[in-house]
């Protein structure tokens, strides 16, 4: 029997399995890039706001690694150089956990071994991922480039392939961590430390150098998607660096995944402790999501770091940009450019706390279904208590990490700490309120709560991100919660919202909880 044996089954399959939560991935990538051009032409319209925005990113180093150089100034050059690295790392994070979820975590719940009893070759499963990412990405690059196509056929056409290579870069990548590592959670976070560590080289790179040209930019798939230079006379020949790592390492997969035993890993999970630091629920829930919790706060403590160096120089950038003032105004306030930029940057990692906040109740979700909390509950622990660990972990972590992301504000700005600290803990009912609703929806509905919770915490961010910008009217901005926080610092504290969006968050746990405590668990 060939070892590709049943590949188009199993990838109509994933396929089926992915038709909500991937096509959400790839619009609200799509959505980005494309509501940009618009976006641009409003704040930089003329040539003098052009040049001057080049002058301003040739001077700053901060705002060059955040977003990376300026090729070109046409629309299509400055959509590129806006949203280019961003739409690589979420085509990234979409290929990754395509690819983890019909690997390794198939292999983790058993259900892997039950389809290679029948005639499915060896390496159908991992040829069936990486082509359903494969997919994934073709479409994301379609889109783009047809969005786009007004602007440039040829630089719509090298961005679009720039983003799904950038993509399938780290599906293989992905691939390669599933065949090393035996639990999926680990294959994720070891990808995405690839992934964090392929962003802060190109950071490194675009802040020593204006054109790109920097080695550790070149050593970076996402700085490999910048010197392909859409708009701006295209690199072709980068696309053959993208070919060559692809396959480079698509082939390294291959080798481990036919030299391993199903279920195995060539990096075992070693076994914990029976007793001690996992005597109890809460401790086995920090043991499972310590990883989680101290990834999030270093990245929320350099994310701090960053945006605090850049707040001395917002005024600058902006300028007598009246439209860009406009857009910090309408997501920070109308006290001043500086606590503006402040409360935007703020509340954009409030919008990214949401995500966590998701993840780490959704954990819950991940335990029953793969089978370990039926086992646990069996002993002397309750659902309540069950879960009271992970959303502790999940509740108290988002408060840390926002806390961690003031001390960054406090080391890279240096002024304001304490009005900084208050509007980064003022997120937090905002936050928990998300968190609330995911564990509602695991209560009463556990077989739809990730693609329902996700969509929900996307929705949010793109109205948080992307409505401002956009000029979205005021009915579309309020309903994200975020929307009713004060505008801190600078703004005056209102208590009104923070205790309702506190109350609601406390409503929507209780009956999470209660409707937890009366359903049957899943299998």
């Amino acid at each position: 029997m060939s070892t590709l044996a049943g590949t188009g089954t199993l990838l109509r399959f994933a396929l089926r399995r992915d038709r909500v939560t991937t096509p959400v991935w790839i619009a609200v990538n799509a959505l980005m890039v494309l509501s940009m051009p618009s976006t641009l032409q409003s704040l930089y319209g003329t040539a003098a706001e052009r040049t001057d925005l080049v002058r301003q990113l040739q001077t700053n180093a901060s705002f060059r690694a955040l977003i990376g150089p300026l090729h070109d100034t046409s629309l299509g050059g400055l959509t590129a150089w806006r949203v280019g690295v961003y739409a690589g790392l979420l085509a990234a994070v979409t290929s990754l956990l395509v690819v983890v979820r019909h690997t390794r975590d198939e292999e983790e719940t058993g259900r892997a071994e039950l389809v290679a009893s029948g005639a499915v070759g060896r390496r159908a499963a991992l040829t069936a991922a990486l082509l359903a990412a494969a997919v994934a990405n073709g479409v994301l690059a379609l889109l783009i480039t047809a969005g786009l196509a007004g602007q440039g056929a040829a630089g719509a056409l090298s961005l679009g392939l720039g983003v799904a290579a950038t993509g399938m870069v780290f599906a293989t990548t992905a691939a390669i961590a599933a065949q090393l590592t035996e639990s999926a959670r680990l294959a994720r976070g070891l990808t995405a430390a690839v992934l964090g560590a392929a962003f802060v080289l190109r950071a490194a790179g675009d802040s020593a150098t204006g054109d790109g040209s920097s080695p550790w930019t070149w050593v970076s798939p996402l700085g490999w998607l910048e010197n392909l230079r859409p708009f701006a006379g295209e690199r072709w020949w980068v696309l053959l660096l993208f070919t060559a790592a692809v396959l480079a390492q698509a082939a390294v997969a291959y080798v481990l995944a036919g030299r391993r035993d199903l279920g195995m890993s060539f990096f075992p999970t070693r076994p914990g402790p029976a007793a001690g630091r996992l005597g109890s629920a809460a401790a086995l829930a920090w043991r499972l999501q310590r990883g989680g919790v101290l990834g999030w706060s270093l990245g929320f403590f350099l994310a701090g770091v960053v945006y605090g160096g850049l707040t001395q120089g917002a005024a600058d950038l902006v300028g007598d940009n009246d439209n860009a003032r406009r857009i910090f105004e309408r997501m920070g306030g109308r006290n001043g450019l500086t606590d503006a930029f402040l409360a935007s940057m703020i509340g954009t990692l409030g919008l990214l706390a949401a995500l966590y906040v998701v993840a780490s109740v959704l954990r819950l979700n991940g335990e029953e279904t793969s089978g370990r909390t039926e086992p646990l509950l069996a002993c002397a622990v309750g659902r309540l208590r069950w879960a009271a660990g992970h959303l502790t972990i999940a509740f108290a972590g988002s408060a840390l990490i926002m806390l961690l992301a003031g001390a960054g504000f406090a080391v890279g700005y240096g002024r304001q700490v304490g009005p900084v600290l208050g509007a980064c803990l003022v997120q937090l009912p905002a936050v928990w309120l998300i968190g609330g609703l995911a564990l509602l929806l695991y209560g009463v509905a556990p077989r739809v709560c990730a693609p329902a919770s996700w969509g929900v915490a996307v929705a949010v961010l793109l109205i948080g991100w992307v409505g401002p910008a956009l000029n979205a009217p005021q009915l579309v901005l309020d309903l994200s919660p975020f929307a009713h926080l004060p505008k801190l610092p600078g703004g005056g504290m209102e208590w009104g919202p923070v205790a309702l969006l506190l109350g609601l968050a406390a409503v929507l746990t209780a009956a999470g909880l209660a409707g937890l405590r009366r359903r049957d668990l899943t299998a």
